[in-house]
């Protein structure tokens, strides 16, 4: 089966998470191909299955929706300016390993801000991708009969004022970043978008050929 790649361009948090439902649902059942959806919301504050409710402030802005999902990780916020991509593939078929999973979500996100010339890395420990000591991309998934759901979030444009409501994934000692905010400039969501794509299916095509 090939990869797929859907831009699904401006979508509720909540539309989107029930297509996501739907999707692995018909991934498990082997109808569809695996699948990267791209997507910006708008504001929402999102937490994971296990995540600590105090990690919202009390001065988070009444507008932006909350919604409580399954996905793995603390509190995280998803908003204009942000892609986030969803990946709904079938571990079957490359490996069926979740930390070899998120590593490669990272792997995806750092080439592709190399092309920009941001230079990102891991943390020990910590998941996501960073630049020095603020992370520019969060990670949270949901894996049912190793097929995935939920995926990461990419700050490109995103006015990172939301993140002053929230302890970020849970982590005090480290800041929040943006594309936007180390080149100086708004970037080109499209560009992006299509940066992303090429590299995701490049990364999970050769991996699956390693597998």
């Amino acid at each position: 089966m090939m990869l797929q790649v859907q831009d699904l361009g401006n979508s509720s948090y909540k539309r989107t998470w029930e297509l996501q439902k739907e999707l692995q649902l018909q991934r498990i059942e082997n109808n569809i191909d695996d699948t990267l959806l791209l997507v910006e919301h708008e504001p929402v504050y999102t937490f994971g299955k296990n995540a600590d409710e105090n990690h919202l402030l009390q001065n988070y802005p009444e507008n932006v929706k909350l919604f409580y999902t399954e996905r793995g990780g603390d509190i995280t916020f998803h908003g204009p300016g942000q892609i986030v991509g969803y990946p709904i593939i079938d571990l079957h078929n490359y490996k069926m390993s979740i930390s070899w999973y998120m590593r490669s979500l990272e792997e995806v996100i750092i080439r592709s801000l190399d092309k920009f010339g941001i230079s990102a890395d891991r943390k020990d420990s910590l998941t996501g991708v960073w630049v020095e000591d603020e992370k520019i991309a969060a990670l949270g998934v949901r894996i049912s009969r190793w097929v995935t759901m939920h995926g990461f979030a990419l700050n490109v444009n995103t006015d990172l004022a939301y993140y002053d409501s929230i302890i970020p994934c849970g982590i005090f000692d480290y800041g929040i970043t943006s594309m936007k905010h180390i080149l100086g400039e708004n970037q080109n969501i499209s560009k992006i978008k299509s940066t992303l794509s090429a590299i995701f299916l490049d990364v999970f095509q050769l991996k699956k050929m390693e597998a």
